[in-house]
């Protein structure tokens, strides 16, 4: 139990590692963010509607379907293409109190930024793949704690991050939130368009 426990709080460290860097699902945190403090609860549903079944693939061995040529210009493609969308939606929010800055669901912010981010595809099989491997020493248990501490990391994460933008933004007003969804959105845009840039690049590769 102790080597499990040990396990665990490794886990923790490492998903701290990755959720903290500057990325699609933060950006779209503080957006959704400035309009519901516990937007990061819904975001972070939306991230693991995507994040449990790649986990569960990745268990099973599936892990290089996403080294496929095909499913990497699908991603980078469609998936980068959605993002700048999001991106736009962000630069031409209406940034007020009393308005409902950003008009798509927190769940869909929490999916599409995910599921659109080849990086995120990148850290469970490079990194994600060797604490799954760790997991499944401890037999089906461990596994199944290991996916929920996971889990749990990124939702207190995420909704740390809407409450705290909930609650500032009195404190800063309406100007300073206007920068922020700007470069927010603008955050949004060049990730896609690297993308889409990449997809690109794997289709350009097959010719």
């Amino acid at each position: 139990m102790s080597a499990l426990l040990i396990f665990l709080a490794g886990v923790i460290i490492v998903t701290l590692s990755g959720v903290l860097m500057p990325g699609p699902v933060l950006a779209g945190a503080v957006a959704k963010g400035y309009e519901d403090k516990n937007a990061g609860v819904w975001i972070a549903i939306g991230h693991g509607i995507i994040e449990v079944p790649l986990i569960i693939l990745i268990y099973l061995g599936l892990s290089y379907i996403f080294e496929v040529s095909t499913v990497k210009i699908l991603i980078g493609l469609i998936g980068g293409s959605l993002m700048v969308y999001l991106g736009i939606g962000m630069l031409r929010a209406d940034v007020n109190v009393e308005a409902k800055a950003f008009d798509h669901s927190p769940t869909f912010v929490g999916f599409v930024t995910s599921a659109s981010n080849p990086a995120f595809y990148l850290w469970w099989v490079a990194i994600g793949s060797l604490l799954i491997m760790t997991a499944v020493e401890f037999g089906r248990i461990g596994f199944i704690l290991f996916i929920i501490v996971h889990w749990l990391v990124d939702l207190l994460w995420y909704w740390f991050v809407t409450v705290s933008v909930f609650t500032s933004k009195k404190i800063f007003g309406d100007g300073i939130w206007r920068w922020v969804f700007v470069l927010c959105g603008s955050t949004l845009i060049v990730f896609g368009g690297w993308f889409i840039l990449g997809g690109i690049e794997e289709v350009a590769a097959l010719l």
